[in-house]
């Protein structure tokens, strides 16, 4: 399996961002399966055309969400992250619950304002 990724120097959206947002995708929708071995950061840079820092910036953040794992030297993986990622989901949504309530806000208001902030953020891809 090769990991085709198209980074748009163009696009409004960071490379790394770009970078982590396909391989996240992809993870979530099994395309590329769990246990899949990920390129080496500086041999993904060269591949990408991209500096290494960059794709290592990307690694991390994917880390960081639990969708790939990095096993020292024997490489980086996709993680078996779906409930990682659902865990961080909803710990950052009980938190913004919390907050909406702190402030005085109704249920119907606080939903309101994350549905708009869900949109906002999905329609920038």
């Amino acid at each position: 399996m090769t990991l085709k990724i198209a980074i748009d120097p163009d696009a409004g959206t960071a490379p790394y961002e770009q970078l982590r947002t396909q391989i996240s995708e992809r993870a979530r929708s099994g395309e590329l399966p769990v246990g899949f071995r990920l390129p080496t950061v500086r041999g993904f840079a060269e591949e990408l055309g991209l500096a290494a820092n960059t794709v290592a910036k990307a690694y991390r953040a994917l880390e960081a969400d639990g969708v790939i794992e990095t096993r020292g030297r024997n490489g980086t993986f996709i993680a078996a992250a779906g409930d990682a990622a659902e865990r961080h989901a909803a710990a950052a949504a009980q938190e913004y619950a919390q907050q909406a309530r702190r402030l005085g806000l109704s249920p119907a208001e606080a939903l309101s304002l994350a549905e708009d902030a869900v949109r906002a953020a999905y329609a920038s891809r």
